[in-house]
């Protein structure tokens, strides 16, 4: 199983961005989260087709099954 933390974002244009982060630190410190989220915004190092990022929207780790199966 492969988890992934994703950074949700507001932008200029209302939008939502995100960022992923592959394997997080479980279970998730959701104020080192926010803190992390403040300083993103605030340096502004990051922009989207839909404009900077302004604000935060969310939190959420997902989890993701593969089955692969051998056809030959």
């Amino acid at each position: 199983m492969a988890k992934t933390l994703e950074l949700l974002f507001v932008t200029e244009e209302g939008k939502t961005s995100s960022i992923s982060i592959e394997d997080p630190i479980e279970p998730v410190d959701i104020n080192a989260v926010k803190q992390a989220m403040d300083t993103i915004i605030a340096a502004n190092v990051f922009t989207s087709a839909s404009g900077d990022f302004v604000g935060k929207k969310g939190v959420r780790v997902v989890e993701r099954n593969v089955n692969e199966y051998d056809v030959k």
